[in-house]
């Protein structure tokens, strides 16, 4: 199979590999070379029809396309508008019994579960990065405690209003993850990011895992940093591991650097695993807000009620006029990669970031920085943005991020992030980086069952404690969403 044309009412196929001039596809033969992953015309398409692709709009053409023409930014413009009015269509989503799956992870004191026996530092203010830094270094670790890591930032001062709400609740929802089964918050002392500001936003908490230290207080930070740490150790070495059923696991779902097989291959592999997690009575947290622009009717009429309808709305149209505010077009995706790798317009991209989310029904609409609490579906407000959006997903309870790419990138957030190629040549190419590999689609004739049931089992093994690729090669960041002024 050299191309796929993804509904019957589209009218572009996407190629699956490179193609030239001349070659036949069905009825229309290609008048131009073909790059993997992008599109060309199955008719002619006259100037200003829209371009069917996933059985919806992605833009209209700009200029008269011949059948068989390569259908990409030179003719293509996008149908985005600012701020809509969208009415309430609510669709029926089914679900199906599926028997729920175990894993071996860490039940807390609290009733949560982890997934790792981590110690991390949270820094309240970019100013004691360094230090932490050297205390995670120098930390020693005992029995099952994976590790000491210290996530450092440039925030927590000198910010104002929401801007500095929103990096106190980012902050906060580290300090509560429980895949850290030991925390140190390590303050300076005149930030404005105080620690007793933090003690409020973080709320209940184990004081056995949960130390605070502010260096201006002590007389070597470094020392006193490390005795707490030992604390924490002390506290986490002879936790052990205990099955538990999938319902319990938090899955955040993203892509970036995405390419033309995103929407064909590792969105919808993601999607069939998030419908399969939510039928096991588990959660899935979708996000990258610019990257539903086009797609958003397709969630809002999956939502449970109309509350969750109106606060989809809410978040759409509040996503628009941040952009707007600062002067910018709200469709400036996609950027220069994914234009390299096929995608062509903001449509385009949502359409296929999307299937991410499968066909579940909407159960939960969260703002920056909240906390899920209901099962199934939630949608997430949070840039696209790599590393913001999935330190968002982090910070929002997910376990695990799946991230699929067409391009490849080493990042990894605070949670471990699970690597999807779109296509094999990008796995074979970045070993070090992917973890798993949705291109067989391409080479199974797009066996959807297998493939995500063997995908379904390495979530389980990396939920029970097997390493990612970034994992492994100690790659952890955070990113926070910032939105206002700095004194």
């Amino acid at each position: 199979m050299k191309y796929v044309k993804i509904s019957p009412s589209d009218n572009v196929a996407v190629t699956l590999c490179d193609m030239k001039a001349g070659e036949v596809c069905g009825d229309v033969t290609l008048q131009n070379d073909i790059p993997r992953g992008h599109k060309f015309a199955l008719c002619d398409i006259p100037k200003g029809e829209d371009i069917i692709k996933y059985a919806s709009p992605i833009g209209h053409a700009s200029c008269d396309i011949k059948a068989g023409e390569h259908v990409h930014t030179h003719n293509v413009k996008s149908n985005l508008a600012g701020l809509l009015d969208y009415e309430y269509t609510p669709e029926e989503c089914e679900s199906e019994n599926i028997a729920v799956k175990t894993f071996m992870g860490y039940r807390r004191e609290n009733g949560k579960v982890g997934i790792r026996n981590e110690i991390w530092i949270i820094p309240t203010v970019g100013c004691v990065n360094s230090i932490g830094e050297i205390i995670a270094k120098k930390a020693k670790v005992e029995g099952t405690v994976d590790g000491v890591y210290a996530f450092t930032h440039p925030y927590g001062c000198s910010q104002l209003g929401g801007d500095h709400e929103m990096t106190k609740k980012a902050l906060a929802g580290l300090v509560n993850h429980p895949n850290a089964s030991g925390v140190l918050v390590l303050a300076l002392g005149c930030e404005n990011n105080t620690v007793e500001q933090m003690k409020e936003a973080i709320g209940e908490y184990d004081e056995s895992r949960v130390k605070f230290l502010v260096s201006q207080d002590v007389e070597d930070e470094i020392e006193e940093g490390l005795r707490l740490i030992d604390e924490l150790v002390e506290n986490a070495k002879d936790l052990r591991r205990e099955e538990i059923p999938v319902s319990e696991l938090v899955i955040g779902l993203k892509c970036g650097g995405s390419d033309g097989l995103s929407g064909i291959t590792a969105n919808p592999l993601v999607g069939e695993f998030s419908d399969m997690l939510c039928a096991m009575g588990g959660t899935t947290i979708l996000t990258e807000v610019p990257e539903m622009f086009g797609a958003e009717t397709l969630l809002m009429n999956r939502c449970r009620n109309r509350e969750l309808f109106e606060k989809t709305v809410k978040m759409i149209n509040d996503f628009k006029s941040y952009y707007m505010r600062y002067g910018e077009k709200i469709d400036e995706n996609p950027s220069p990669g994914n234009k390299a790798g096929g995608i062509t317009t903001l449509e385009d991209k949502a359409l296929g970031c999307t299937q991410k989310g499968g066909s579940s029904t909407v159960c939960g609409v969260l703002d920056y920085g909240e906390t899920v609490n209901t099962k199934g579906l939630n949608l997430l407000t949070a840039p696209g943005n790599d590393l913001v959006a999935s330190t968002a997903l982090a910070v929002s309870g997910a376990h695990i991020v799946l991230f699929t790419t067409g391009r490849g990138t080493p990042f990894g957030c605070p949670v471990p992030t699970v690597k999807i190629s779109t296509n094999t040549a990008l796995y074979d190419k970045k070993r070090s980086w992917i973890d798993f590999d949705a291109g067989v689609l391409v080479s199974n004739g797009f066996d959807m069952k297998t493939t995500s049931e063997s995908f379904f089992d390495y979530i389980i093994s990396v939920a029970s404690g097997e390493k990612t690729a970034t994992e492994k090669q100690d790659i952890r960041d955070i990113a926070i969403f910032k939105d206002g002024v700095t004194l």
